[in-house]
């Protein structure tokens, strides 16, 4: 089927089935072209909080189907892909993270909304890049704090907050893999431009960055900043929004390590693709289903994190 058509049978189905399609930064320029809602993480958990459609269909990952699934029992909530995983979320396996709890059991328990929903269950509170430098600074300052998964977060928001939170050694394959190098020789070929980083990055990259911030955020000084040339250390989906909403300004990935390419994709993201999508509002399948003794777990420390974020 062509895209043109493919396009034409998403719109047909999507409005048979009062469904709506939410898409991830992340994913590629025609899935954010064709969903009726783009965001990061704290978008899309805010945005399936206050849905009124009967599916969802979440174009991302499965973790954030999950979040989507949490919040909205009561809908069907679709993956394009099932395999669309999440390397961060990976790295916390949920009985490993309750054996690390139960060891400093007088800590509270802030996690990275890139979990699974078994990790989300073990916490207090849930955090995105948006806004967990928010909600760590709303604790009191002698709280002893565990942060998990990404330790490369973590550390930013120790850094801007004075806080020593105990940190899980966990990572994001994307942000750990950029070339400083490769960064270095691009600030050379662009002297003029602002270097924009996602705090999931490494320090020795951060350090290098006229601006830290989540992805929501990188996008907002892009478009607010009068500068013209940009060096963009997250995933490279998020290149498409910023040319969309400033053409006149010049947008340059950040490779990572070991690339032919300049661009930094994850690839998990990558899995959906329209024709995924078709399908799944066709079958409505896969289905993302998750626990009910879980789910109800689950959703108290997402709903503390949507309430702190206001």
């Amino acid at each position: 089927m062509k895209q043109i058509e493919l396009i034409s049978e998403i719109n047909r189905l999507r409005h048979e089935k009062n469904a709506v399609i939410m898409a991830h930064y992340y994913q590629m320029p025609e899935i954010q072209d064709i969903a009726d809602f783009t965001g990061d993480s704290l978008a899309l958990a805010q945005e399936a909080q206050k849905t009124s459609a009967d599916i969802i269909v979440l174009a991302g990952v499965n973790f954030m189907g999950e979040t989507a699934k949490i919040l909205n029992p009561a809908k069907k909530v679709l993956v394009p892909d099932i395999n669309a995983g999440c390397s961060l979320a990976d790295s916390c396996p949920a009985e490993k993270f309750a054996e690390f709890i139960a060891q400093h059991s007088d800590y509270k328990v802030v996690t990275y909304v890139n979990t699974t929903a078994e990790v989300k269950a073990l916490s207090d509170i849930c955090a995105t890049s948006t806004n967990a430098k928010k909600i760590i600074e709303q604790l009191p300052e002698n709280e002893k704090i565990i942060f998990a998964p990404d330790k490369n977060l973590g550390n930013y928001i120790n850094s801007v907050t004075g806080r020593n939170m105990l940190l899980w050694n966990g990572a994001c394959h994307v942000h750990e893999q950029f070339s400083v190098e490769r960064l270095l020789d691009l600030k050379n070929a662009y002297p003029n431009a602002k270097v924009l980083a996602h705090p999931e990055c490494k320090n020795v990259v951060l350090m290098l960055a006229d601006f830290i911030g989540s992805t929501q955020a990188l996008l907002n000084y892009a478009t607010q900043s009068n500068e013209k040339q940009f060096l963009i250390a997250t995933e490279s989906g998020i290149l498409h929004q910023m040319q969309k909403l400033n053409p006149e300004k010049e947008f340059i990935p950040v490779p990572p390590i070991d690339s032919t390419c300049g661009c930094n994709d994850c690839k998990y993201m990558r899995l959906n693709t329209l024709e995924k999508i078709y399908n799944s509002l066709l079958t409505e399948q896969p289905e993302i289903l998750v626990n009910e003794e879980i789910r109800k777990k689950a959703v108290k420390p997402i709903e503390k994190m949507l309430k702190m974020s206001v």
